[in-house]
C-alpha cells in the first residue's frame, strides 16, 4: 500500500515528505531531488520548443507583414498613378475613336465623288441621243404641222 502511496506524490511531495521522516529520508529525499531535476528539465525543454515555436511564428508573422507592406506600397502606387493612366486611357479611346469615323467619312467621300463623275460621265455619253427602250413607246407621236 505505501507503494501505491508512493507512486502517487509528487516530486515535490517527496521530498517534502523525506524531509519529514527519518527512516525513509535519505531515498525520499534522493527521489525527491531527481524528480524535482527531471521535472524541471521537461518544464525547459517545453518553454524551449515553445519560445522555438513562438520565434518561428515571429519570423512568419514578419515576413507576412514585409509582404503586406510590399503589396501595400503597390497597390498605393497604383492608385496614385491611376487618374494619369485613365488620362492615357482616355486619349487612346479617342484616337480609337475617330479613326473609324475619318476612314468612314474617307469612304462616303470616295462612293460620292464615284456617284458623281458616274452620273456626268452618263449624262454625256446619252446627251446627243435619245434614251432608247426595247420596248414601243406607250403613246404614239405624230409630227407638228
Amino acid at each position: 500500500m505505501s507503494a501505491k502511496a508512493d507512486n502517487r506524490l509528487t516530486p515535490r511531495e517527496r521530498f517534502t515528505r523525506g524531509l519529514t521522516y527519518s527512516a525513509l529520508g535519505p531515498v525520499d529525499v534522493t527521489r525527491g531531488v531527481v524528480g524535482l531535476g527531471v521535472h524541471s528539465a521537461q518544464s525547459t525543454a517545453s518553454g524551449l520548443r515553445r519560445r522555438y515555436r513562438e520565434g518561428r511564428l515571429a519570423r512568419e508573422i514578419g515576413a507576412a507583414q514585409e509582404t503586406l507592406a510590399q503589396e501595400l506600397a503597390a497597390a498605393q502606387e497604383v492608385v496614385a498613378n491611376l487618374p494619369q493612366a485613365l488620362q492615357e486611357a482616355r486619349r487612346t479611346q479617342r484616337r480609337r475613336i475617330n479613326r473609324p469615323v475619318l476612314i468612314a467619312g474617307a469612304v462616303v467621300v470616295v462612293l460620292a465623288g464615284g456617284a458623281a463623275a458616274f452620273s456626268i460621265v452618263r449624262r454625256s455619253v446619252h446627251r446627243g441621243r435619245p434614251e432608247s427602250s426595247p420596248r414601243p413607246p406607250s403613246v404614239d407621236v405624230q409630227p407638228r404641222p
